[in-house]
């Protein structure tokens, strides 16, 4: 069942726009706001599906209230 709220065990997931193009990977999640790694290379996208990667200066800050779904393998924002 999808839902709409990011939890740390969405960390790693691809962050996807409403029209499916992806922009970015989830690195860390602290409360109702994730981080997102607009350009992750395959080292930081495999740590961060492991929970081992940590918010970075380039990152975004991503909050739940713009979320639509969020589902076994991505996060889709509204529009």
């Amino acid at each position: 069942m999808d839902r709409t709220t990011i939890t740390a065990d969405d960390e790693g997931k691809r962050v996807v726009n409403a029209t499916g193009d992806e922009i970015g990977v989830i690195t860390e999640v602290d409360g109702d706001t994730a981080y997102v790694d607009p350009d992750p290379g395959l080292a930081e996208t495999i740590s961060s599906k492991l929970g081992w990667s940590d918010a970075d200066d380039d990152d975004f800050e991503l909050h739940s209230d713009h979320v639509r779904t969020v589902t076994n393998k991505e996060v889709r924002l509204k529009e």
